[in-house]
């Protein structure tokens, strides 16, 4: 039987995502970020397209790693403005009825008892399709902003991420009852006191020992998303993670991350497939061959090579203003996203020396993540070898040109994966969960977070 293949599309709240300099193509639209319609019309077009959901990646600080300023980031709109991608949800969830949503947020600078509340907020107005993509940091600015000298290292944030999730799971989980609100006109009941309980939570980090101030909501806890694939945050994930993101320009280092994620979700005492995994790519796909190639060029025409350079030292943690474009990137080590830089040596171990000026040229268009380029049944065939041959389950499809990429992707290579067999021509029922791994709305009991479910009346 083949393999089946999903979707997510990957943006952020900004103009410059991870395709440098590509919002200076007149078809771009991205700019409209602060439209409110940007946002509902695309939501309708990737529902259309049967899009497990849309992905918003957040960043609370600029790109300013590179040339020791923020200068260049703000040049090029690399990822700088750059607003807030919880607030426009709810406007999109309001025209579309399964399209889930994936919100980026932060564990290290936000109190987890307010964000809570939000999240909670956002699966009662979205009906149960929320998720969250939970990420530590790495912008040196942004802990500098936020009163600090330096962000804490690499897997200091991911301890302190783990107490932040148990707030959040006997916030979400431990306070209220199923049956808590009684909404009991005759005896003037709304909410049974005695079936809401106080979590006491006294840690390291933070002490909270009140009630959640939310019903539960359809989902009680957000589908867990995350990204990482060093050994702290595959544990994180493995306990954790619904939902992974990964990122690596080779099936072989691909196949590797999948395996190493696999295998923490069983050493966690889950099974091997309690997480979708998707793999970051962008399609670039048009009626011919030709015509795709001729597109690809053209975006290649308006893409900056050194806006590519201020997103990748961001990513990996080191100015790379400070090297030689033929310097190789293989002794270079990180405290931002470790797991970028290790796909890199990982890619040199295997025998592909990545250069600077590689880095520069490649991650023009998508990032670092997997380019496709081609017809529409050219697109599927690599989109299906992608998933046989490394194990993944979909793919994170980021934007060249938006909304135009998306579009070409559920105009061209939707109905051809349709034709296939291979993609979804309808919606599972429910929640973002329950669509995603058809075991209902709630936690399953392998799941970390259900240790914090209360007893239920």
């Amino acid at each position: 039987m083949r393999s089946q293949i999903r979707f997510n599309a990957f943006d952020m709240s900004c103009v410059g995502h991870i395709s440098a300099g590509t919002w200076r193509h007149p078809a771009d639209q991205s700019h409209r970020y602060t439209d409110i319609e940007y946002w509902t019309e695309l939501a309708k077009t990737l529902e259309a397209g049967f899009f497990d959901g849309i992905f918003i990646a957040d960043v609370l600080g600029t790109y300013d790693v590179y040339g020791d300023s923020h200068d260049a980031a703000l040049t090029h709109a690399t990822q700088t403005p750059v607003t807030d991608p919880l607030l426009v949800v709810a406007a999109m969830a309001a025209v579309t009825t399964n399209l889930g949503f994936g919100v980026t947020a932060g564990t290290t600078y936000e109190h987890p008892y307010p964000f809570a509340r939000r999240m909670s907020t956002l699966d009662h107005l979205t009906k149960g399709r929320v998720g969250w993509n939970v990420v530590t940091g790495y912008l040196p600015s942004a802990a500098r902003n936020m009163g600090h000298q330096d962000q804490l290292e690499h897997d200091a944030r991911y301890d302190h991420a783990d107490e932040y999730l148990e707030v959040l799971y006997k916030l979400w989980e431990g306070s209220w009852e199923d049956d808590a609100v009684q909404r009991n006109k005759s005896t003037g009941v709304y909410t049974d006191a005695t079936k809401v309980h106080n979590i006491n939570h006294a840690g390291k980090h933070f002490t909270v020992p009140g009630i959640h101030l939310v019903e539960p909501s359809p989902q009680r806890t957000p589908v867990i998303f995350q990204a990482g694939t060093l050994p702290r945050g595959i544990r994180f994930a493995g306990a954790n993670a619904e939902a992974v993101f990964v990122g690596a320009p080779s099936k072989q280092t691909l196949s590797s991350q999948v395996s190493r994620l696999r295998d923490g979700f069983e050493a966690a005492g889950r099974p091997r497939d309690a997480a979708k995994i998707y793999a970051m790519a962008t399609i670039i796909v048009d009626e011919t061959s030709e015509k795709a190639h001729a597109k690809h060029r053209e975006i290649l025409d308006v893409g900056d090579p050194e806006a590519a350079l201020v997103l990748m030292s961001g990513w990996m943690g080191v100015d790379l203003s400070q090297y030689d474009l033929d310097e190789p990137v293989g002794n270079i080590s990180s405290n931002a996203i470790a797991s970028t830089v290790a796909s890199f040596k990982q890619e040199a171990d295997e025998g592909r020396e990545w250069t600077v000026r590689d880095i520069a040229e490649y991650a023009k268009v998508g990032g670092y993540g997997i380019k496709i380029i081609g017809s529409p049944s050219e697109v599927a065939d690599q989109l299906e070898q992608w998933v046989s041959e490394t194990g993944i389950d979909g793919f994170n499809l980021s934007y060249a040109v938006s909304p135009g990429t998306f579009e070409d992707v559920v105009h061209w290579v939707v109905p051809e994966l349709q034709r296939r067999g291979v993609y979804p021509t309808e919606y599972a029922p429910g929640t973002l969960r329950h669509k995603l791994h058809g075991r209902g709305d709630y936690l399953p009991e392998e799941h970390h977070g259900h240790q914090y479910k209360i007893s239920r009346t």
